[in-house]
């Protein structure tokens, strides 16, 4: 049997790549980004008891209604946005099958989506397994931010959608209130689609606000707003996340999302609608995270690893260029086979691979954690 490749292109992930070494090599796991400290207990509780009471059955393909009541109360506390929870919110299996779902509902074959390299790595082979063509436009380095008078010249009538990641994974940059004043100038009298990874929108720090979409009326009008419980509550591994966009929008977003994925784990819906009511579990992860961030820079200041300032997520890159001549992903992979510390080459988050001499560190772990990888980096250098 003979399967003709829609994506010929794509191969094992570097997640998956750089996972795999560290299991490997024994190494300090710094790469993928997920925690290895302990998720709420009372989360966990809440959805023992959802289970016990027998909420294991399908729920409405849109989601639990309470649940969506309460995701759109958050927002409007959050945003002052009123969302209607019946019409504009979908709970979907994780932030990026709402993504890819977003995508599949807009893309017709030979519409051009304006991507922001570096870009999380789902971004791109989304976009073409629909049969459009992703329009590449690297981030200004080292600082990562748009270069919004390219994305003005690249602008056509084949542009469909343009796609931001605020806090930004891999770099941690984020949108300031400029950039979407210039996001606006662009789309405005335009029918270009805005899809907004807002994943990390609690991993934010250093007092600075999220630039949601949800804040700005006129561009929530455009747009597929996408969110992950996992990146909020620790628990990246129950993959359950949701999408926010206009009821004209999400009506076509469910006609996807129907054949797709009919229903989402029923006893956490139940339990994240309950524990949604805990509004500091959200409002003090940015400061407790920041804890962990700050805590990873002091320690690296014993490398000569150069910083890259990180402003959310769970991530902060580091250039190694006054180390070493290696490219970012041998350096990498040599980081984790002999020195036991194992990072995510920011190179993987290009097409073309361009390689600045960074990687990036996930810091969302426990201390010791970290006080082990460093204690081996500093071994290296």
């Amino acid at each position: 049997m003979q399967i003709h490749s829609k994506l010929p292109d794509v191969g094992t992930t570097i997640f998956t790549v750089m996972s795999s070494l560290a299991v490997e090599h024994q190494a300090v796991n710094l790469g993928q980004g997920f925690p290895d400290f302990m998720m709420s207990e009372e989360l966990i509780d809440l959805v023992d008891a959802a289970m016990k009471k027998g909420n294991n059955q399908y729920v409405h393909m849109n989601g639990l209604p309470l649940l969506r009541e309460r995701i759109a109360e958050k927002c409007f506390k959050l945003y002052n946005s009123n969302i209607d929870p019946e019409t504009e919110i979908t709970i979907t299996p994780g932030g990026t099958y709402a993504i890819y779902t977003a995508l599949t509902t807009v893309l017709q074959p030979n519409d051009e989506v304006i991507v922001f390299e570096p870009a999380y790595d789902s971004y791109i082979p989304n976009i073409e397994i629909n049969g459009a063509r992703a329009v590449r436009i690297s981030l200004h380095y080292p600082s990562y931010s748009i270069p919004w008078g390219e994305v003005r010249s690249k602008v056509n009538e084949r542009t469909r959608m343009i796609m931001i990641n605020s806090p930004h994974n891999p770099t941690g940059s984020v949108l300031s209130e400029d950039d979407i004043t210039q996001l606006r100038s662009i789309v405005t009298d335009t029918n270009i689609i805005i899809l907004s990874d807002e994943v990390y929108e609690h991993l934010i720090f250093d007092g600075i606000q999220h630039q949601s979409i949800l804040r700005y009326p006129d561009l929530m009008e455009r747009s597929f707003v996408c969110f992950s419980f996992g990146k909020t509550y620790h628990c990246t591994g129950w993959k359950i996340g949701y999408c926010i966009s206009s009821a004209a929008a999400m009506k076509e977003f469910r006609k996807v999302h129907q054949f797709n994925c009919f229903s989402v784990d029923s006893p956490k819906q139940f339990a994240l609608a309950d524990y949604l009511q805990n509004e500091q579990a959200y409002l003090t992860l940015g400061p407790s995270i920041q804890t962990k961030r700050d805590y990873f820079r002091k320690l690296m200041q014993a490398t000569p690893f150069k910083l890259i300032p990180s402003h959310g997520s769970y991530f902060e890159c580091y250039s190694y260029g006054g180390i070493s001549d290696m490219n970012d992903k041998d350096f990498a992979i040599h980081l984790t086979k002999h020195y036991g510390v194992a990072t995510i080459p920011v190179s993987a988050f290009y097409k073309e691979a361009t390689d600045n001499k960074v990687i990036r560190f996930c810091f969302a772990k426990r201390e010791e954690t970290l006080d082990r990888a460093i204690k081996r980096l500093t071994d290296f250098c």
